[in-house]
């Protein structure tokens, strides 16, 4: 690891883009989001980063976290605040509600947007900073995205901090 740490900064869902998707641009299938009112706590938004409040409308929409089409650029299910929300701030650590989880899934990309293999963990909550700033003092790893544990779906994107 190098002498110096690596300082992280969490990217959520741009804003222009979740404004999009709350006036109901056609989301990465070229659907409409649906919107739903949550039952409970616990919808991650991916772009307040805070969990959806029971009794709150949220959307649900296809979501492909890549530039461009290609081989790895998944395309999978996010939540979404339905009203305007929050960005959360790239200076602002890690979000609190990914503290409350037991597990986050962690994969690097290259600058080629495509997957470095042997980056890809189930990480502790616990040991999530000090892995992906092992993970990025590797050249090769641009930056990484969080992801769920259990089904895979996009959190966020960790990239190196200025």
């Amino acid at each position: 690891m190098n002498a110096s740490p690596i300082r992280l900064r969490c990217v959520a869902l741009p804003t222009a883009q979740a404004r999009a998707y709350q006036r109901g641009a056609p989301d990465a299938n070229g659907q409409p989001p649906e919107r739903h009112t949550s039952r409970a706590d616990g919808l991650p938004c991916r772009h307040c980063l805070a969990e959806v409040a029971a009794g709150h409308p949220y959307l649900i929409l296809s979501h492909r976290p890549f530039p461009a089409p290609q081989p790895y650029a998944e395309s999978g299910p996010i939540f979404l605040h339905a009203q305007a929300c929050e960005r959360h701030p790239e200076s602002g650590g890690l979000p609190a509600m990914f503290r409350r989880w037991a597990n986050l899934l962690v994969r690097g990309y290259g600058h080629d947007d495509r997957i470095v293999y042997g980056t890809g963990h189930v990480v502790a909550v616990g040991q999530l900073e000090a892995t992906a700033a092992s993970l990025l003092a590797d050249p090769q790893v641009a930056y990484l995205h969080l992801r769920s544990a259990t089904n895979n779906c996009y959190q966020c994107r960790v990239e190196r901090a200025a």
